[in-house]
C-alpha cells in the first residue's frame, strides 16, 4: 500500500472531468459523485480480495464491497471461473435456462418461509415488482414504508413525510405524481405505535409494510427489541402483507438472511447485490400461495427480457454455493466487525467527539452525534463537517468507505485481521487530525 504522501488522483479527476460531459453528474448512481463529502471520486481499475485499485495506482482496503455484494471479495476465483466458463456458452437467451432453476432451487432451501422466487435485474425492480404482488395478492391499494428506508427509485418509494403522522407523503423527486404519492404512508422507524397509529387511520386500505428489516440506507441501524415482532403483528389483524427488503442483509447477515437472524417470517423478501454474486442480479420470494398470483400463472404482470440471465445467474449460483457450503462465513464476518468496532470505540472514548457505532453482523456505520441512532430523525443529528475530514482522511491513507454518513459499511471474507489493523492504525490518525 503507498504512503499518505504518493497518494495523488489526476487521472481520475481527468476522466471524471471527461465523464460529466456525457453522463449526467458524471456518474451513473448519484452517491458515487462525493457530493455528500466533497471532493472528485476516484476511479477504479481493478479489485481483488479485499482491494481496490485506482485508476492512478493507489490501493485501498475496501469497506462498501460494491455496496454489499462482493461477500466474498473481489473476483474470486470459484466465481470468475463460474462467469468465464458460462460466458463461453453464449451471454444471453432470453429463453429458460437450467441455472436459473438450479439457483432458485437453493435460494428457497437457504431461506426460510420461500416456497418460490423469481429473478429480476435489480433491487428496485425487485421491491417494485413485490408491491405491485402485494396490492394484487390483497386487493388494497396503500403501502406503508418508513422514512429512511431506501427501496430502489421506483415512484412509490420517493416518497417524503407529510405535515403529520397520519397524513399522505409527497414526491421528493420531480416527476413523482401526486396520485402516487397519496398512496404511500410514512412511518418512524422502531416507533411501533406510530405504525400502529397509520394501520387506525386507514382501516383495510394497506396492503403491505415494506422495510429494510435492518437499516443500511440511513447507516447501519438495527431494530430494537420487539419492533419487528410488532409488525408481524400488526400485519397479521389488518390483513397486510410484512415485506422484508434483504436487498443489501439477504445472504449476508445469515444463510437465510435477517428473517433467519431475526426469526421473523415475512410474507414477501426482496433480494440483490449478494444473491448476484456481484452482477446485476435482483429477485423477490414468497409462500407459493402468494407467487401464484404472478403471470403466467395469475394475473400480476411482471416481466424482464434480461431477466434470470445466465452470465448472472452463474455468478449468483456460484456465491450462493459457497456461503451455503461455509456457514461459518458469517460468524468470522460478525467477529471481524465486532473487532473492528471495539477498536474504534476505544480510539473515539475521551476525545471529545461525540460518536455512535451501530452493527449488526457484518454491517456497521460511525455517526459523528451523541444521541442514540434508532432512525432517520436520529442519523440525521450527525456532524456532516466531521464525517466529511473523517471520510477524506481515511480515503487519502488508503482505506475507502460509504461516501455518505448515511451508508452502512460492509465488510468480505477476504478481508483479514492485518487488514482490520492496519484501518485502526489510520483512524488513529485521522481522529487525532479531526
Amino acid at each position: 500500500m503507498k504512503t499518505n504522501a504518493m497518494y495523488t488522483y489526476t487521472r481520475s479527476s481527468k476522466l471524471f472531468t471527461a465523464a460529466k460531459k456525457v453522463i449526467p453528474g458524471g456518474v451513473n448512481s448519484p452517491v458515487r459523485a462525493f457530493k455528500s463529502v466533497g471532493g472528485s471520486p476516484i476511479f477504479i481499475e481493478k479489485a481483488e480480495g479485499a482491494y481496490l485499485y485506482d485508476v492512478d495506482g493507489n490501493s485501498y482496503i475496501d469497506f462498501i464491497a460494491s455496496w454489499g455484494p462482493m461477500i466474498l471479495g473481489h473476483a474470486h476465483p470459484e466465481v470468475i471461473n463460474a462467469l468465464t466458463e458460462r460466458a463461453r456458452l453464449g451471454t444471453s437467451f432470453g429463453i429458460p435456462t437450467e441455472i436459473e432453476t438450479q439457483i432458485a432451487e437453493l435460494a428457497c432451501s437457504m431461506v426460510p418461509n420461500l416456497d418460490q422466487i423469481r429473478f429480476v435485474n435489480s433491487g428496485t425492480e425487485a421491491c417494485m415488482s413485490a408491491v405491485r404482488l402485494a396490492r394484487g395478492y390483497t386487493g388494497k391499494e396503500k403501502i406503508i414504508k418508513f422514512s429512511g428506508c431506501y427501496h430502489g427509485h421506483s415512484d412509490s418509494f420517493l416518497i417524503e413525510a407529510g405535515s403529520g403522522a397520519m397524513t399522505f407523503g409527497t414526491p421528493n423527486s420531480p416527476g413523482v405524481t401526486q396520485g402516487t404519492a397519496k398512496d404511500t404512508l410514512l412511518a418512524r422507524y422502531n416507533d411501533l405505535n406510530n405504525v400502529a397509529e397509520i394501520f387506525h387511520s386507514n382501516k383495510g386500505e394497506i396492503a403491505a409494510v415494506i422495510i429494510e428489516p435492518v437499516a443500511g440506507n440511513m447507516g447501519c441501524i438495527p431494530p430494537v427489541k420487539g419492533f419487528m415482532e410488532g409488525l408481524r403483528k400488526l400485519c397479521d389483524t389488518h390483513g397486510a402483507l410484512l415485506i422484508f427488503d434483504e436487498v443489501m442483509t439477504g445472504f449476508r447477515l445469515a444463510p437465510g438472511g435477517a428473517q433467519e437472524l431475526l426469526g421473523i417470517n415475512a410474507d414477501i423478501a426482496t433480494y440483490g447485490k449478494v444473491i448476484g454474486g456481484g452482477l446485476p442480479v435482483g429477485a423477490f420470494g414468497a409462500r407459493k400461495e402468494i407467487m401464484s398470483h404472478l403471470a403466467p400463472e395469475g394475473p400480476v404482470y411482471q416481466a424482464g427480457t434480461l431477466s434470470g440471465n445466465p452470465l448472472a445467474m452463474s455468478a449468483g449460483l456460484a456465491t450462493l454455493s459457497i456461503l451455503n457450503s461455509r456457514p461459518e462465513l458469517f460468524s468470522s464476518l460478525d467477529s471481524k466487525t465486532t473487532y473492528l468496532k471495539n477498536h474504534m470505540e476505544q480510539e473515539l472514548i475521551g476525545k471529545g467527539i461525540p460518536f455512535q457505532l451501530n452493527q449488526l453482523g457484518s454491517m456497521m456505520s460511525l455517526h459523528f452525534c451523541d444521541q442514540e441512532v434508532v432512525d432517520f430523525q436520529t442519523a440525521s443529528l450527525g456532524n456532516n463537517p466531521v464525517f466529511n475530514a473523517y471520510f477524506h482522511g481515511m480515503l487519502k491513507r488508503g482505506v475507502y468507505l460509504p461516501p455518505s454518513a448515511f451508508e452502512s459499511y460492509f465488510l468480505n471474507d477476504a478481508m483479514t485481521f492485518e487488514d482490520l489493523d492496519r484501518t485502526i492504525e489510520v483512524f488513529r490518525e485521522v481522529i487525532k487530525e479531526i
